[in-house]
């Protein structure tokens, strides 16, 4: 039996045991006219939101327990969960507990009237496709980070959450955290003075020191859909599950994965969110053996103009903190350091001691959970309750996946680039710009 025949029959035996909705017929509902598909029912905050999970794996792991515990307080329903791995997806299935039915293939899950809202946990590959068509279908998104692999995915993420008015929140959690929101206060009102530079330091990417020859998946493991829009490529136990961070074109290593959270809290510090236009310049040294493509060590700098100022990534670089990584706002006061990015690490004392001066700012945070993937899940529910754009808005994930995109870019094409975040285009180099998007392999594409 040929592995496309064994891959078509496992999906089958899956979806037969959930149910009529699931054994519908797939269709590919984001590509009806549009209007076609009406919105989801009111959300009012009194209002139970109906929420599915897609790739619960990981961190889908951590977004499905908080669920249960939103689930706990009546704040909403849990009606699927969907992943490419019988394994993973059994074990979700146990945790999430009766009422809760599987899906393989997301597309059952989006053809669902009655799910609100989805969680996307998939690999960074998926994130663009998946939030696209979730939108298209009338559902709220909270996607992981980076938002995008290539600044094309990106602009077609925020041009779909606009289109069809939907709350799309990134699980950037520093935005909603206690450590990020004091550091940001103090930045902001001055604690170091003029800030003229902020660095980073994270330790190298891995190398993937014990490669394996190709195989075939292992049979609980839809290989076709785990590879969705990426060129196909035979099976290795080295792309995946967390390996997949390592590759360029499916996770773009350290600077798309903890840059994005970073980079995120750091625009926010620096109030400089709507400064999308700059330069930056990267080195690194490429991995000498296995099939991981991401630079080990890598320095990028960006530089921005009115108000000027550089963010630097340094890795390793100098490890100013006390934790494997974090960042330094240098002012003309002296400096201030965060660590991690604020979420899983307090702000330093003398940000949490900051008194905010008469007339200061203090920028707006939900507040109502110490978890912080609970608060940022909070924050989320808010947006779509009001009819507001979440803390870290699909714009401002894309903004930041930007910075991440184009120093890979950068890295790749060994110079220096001139962003205009305007144009949304390289200025002056069309090599560049034809690789600001990737072909997506069929059906899988936007």
């Amino acid at each position: 039996m040929s592995r496309k025949q064994d891959t078509r029959i496992s999906r089958r035996r899956l979806l037969k045991t959930t149910g009529s909705v699931a054994g519908a017929a797939i269709g590919w509902p984001y590509i009806l006219p549009s209007g076609t598909l009406a919105a989801t029912a009111s959300t009012s905050a009194n209002k139970r939101l109906t929420v599915a999970v897609i790739g619960v794996g990981g961190m889908g792991t951590v977004h499905l327990k908080n669920l249960l515990e939103f689930r706990k307080e009546g704040k909403v329903n849990i009606a699927a969960v969907c992943d490419a791995d019988e394994r993973t997806l059994a074990k979700a299935v146990e945790t999430a507990g009766p009422g809760v039915t599987p899906y393989r293939d997301y597309r059952y899950v989006l053809e669902r009237k009655d799910i609100d809202a989805v969680v996307i946990a998939t690999p960074d590959h998926w994130h663009a496709v998946q939030s696209v068509h979730a939108c298209e279908c009338g559902k709220h998104v909270y996607v992981e980070k980076p938002a995008s692999v290539t600044i094309e995915e990106g602009k077609a993420m925020v041009a779909a959450a606009r289109r069809y008015k939907r709350a799309v929140q990134v699980g950037a959690q520093a935005r909603t955290a206690k450590g990020a929101h004091a550091t940001c206060i103090a930045i902001r009102n001055g604690i170091v003075g003029k800030v003229t530079k902020v660095t980073c330091w994270h330790y190298e990417t891995p190398i993937d020191e014990n490669p394996v020859p190709d195989c075939d998946p292992p049979p609980e493991l839809d290989w076709d859909l785990w590879l969705g829009p990426l060129r196909w490529r035979p099976y290795n136990p080295r792309y995946c599950p967390g390996t997949f961070r390592w590759m360029m074109e499916s996770g773009g290593g350290q600077i798309r994965d903890r840059g994005a959270h970073q980079f995120s809290t750091i625009l926010w510090c620096m109030n400089a969110d709507d400064q999308t236009s700059f330069t930056v310049e990267a080195t690194g040294t490429p991995p000498t053996k296995g099939l991981w493509d991401c630079p080990v060590t890598m320095d990028v700098t960006y530089t921005f103009k009115n108000p000027d100022w550089q963010l630097i990534w340094a890795q390793p670089g100098e490890k100013v903190g006390k934790s494997e990584f974090g960042n330094v706002f240098w002012g003309e006061k002296g400096r201030l350091i965060l660590e991690w990015e604020g979420a899983y690490k307090d702000a330093e004392p003398e940000a949490v001691n900051f008194k905010v001066p008469p007339g200061g700012v203090v920028p707006p945070r939900t507040d109502e959970y110490d978890d912080f993937n609970m608060n940022h899940k909070a924050d989320w529910f808010k947006a779509i309750h009001e009819g507001r754009r979440p803390a870290v808005d699909i714009e401002i994930g894309h903004r930041v996946a930007t910075l991440c995109n184009l120093g890979n870019l950068s890295y790749l094409l060994g110079r220096k680039l001139v962003w205009d975040g305007d144009r949304q285009e390289v200025i002056g180099d069309e090599q560049a710009n034809r690789l600001l998007g990737k072909p997506q392999r069929y059906p899988y594409h936007l």
